[in-house]
């Protein structure tokens, strides 16, 4: 649950499902170099989020069929994270965020993922749109809030349509140039440079 504080280790510390990770210049692993990750799940146990800017070439009609038309442009699998790649995450934006539907797991407001056994025709009015993850980055227990103590992850505030952006290649220097001062400067760090 967003924003209940949760013991781990002894101390309190506060859910951030729903928030975004996004990459600092410092974080050079190839599967998260300038990523904005939503986290799906942070419990005690460990964290779970998708990688929202990483698309990949294989449309969803290849793969999922019928979903394809709920799909957002671009209507394409995203690699969701190194974890499981032949999963599936499939996140979805609903039109009423408070009403409640069979299938929908809310994250945070009107974004949550969605069950894809359901039946993609039931859903159509309920629903602006999806995107599909193939795979999930995944953390252990402590795991995440360590690397966040060592500089690799900026933990910011998710807007409703930053799982769902048409160009998610840009997303990552949007997310931080909305932040101002300091943080949107961090946009414009070249990616060609190596800090220690």
């Amino acid at each position: 649950m967003q924003g209940e504080g949760q013991a781990i280790g002894g101390r309190s510390v506060e859910s951030m499902t729903g928030q975004l990770l996004v990459a600092t210049p410092t974080l050079k692993d190839p599967n998260f170099d300038r990523t904005v990750v939503l986290l799906v799940a942070h419990e005690p146990g460990g964290a779970l989020g998708v990688v929202l800017n990483r698309a990949t070439e294989v449309p969803v009609s290849d793969v999922l069929g019928d979903w394809s038309r709920l799909a957002r442009d671009p209507a394409v699998l995203f690699e969701g994270g190194p974890v499981q790649p032949d999963s599936a995450i499939c996140l979805a934006r609903m039109r009423h965020p408070v009403r409640r539907m069979k299938g929908f797991h809310q994250i945070s407001g009107a974004v949550g993922t969605i069950d894809l056994s359901v039946d993609p025709e039931r859903l159509r009015e309920s629903l602006t749109g999806i995107r599909v993850f193939a795979g999930y980055s995944g953390w252990g227990a402590g795991q995440l809030e360590q690397e966040i103590a060592d500089g690799s992850w900026f933990v910011l505030d998710a807007l409703p349509g930053d799982a769902f952006v048409d160009r998610p290649d840009d997303l990552w220097p949007m997310v931080l140039r909305r932040q101002g001062g300091m943080m949107a400067a961090v946009a414009h760090f070249p990616s060609d440079v190596t800090l220690n």
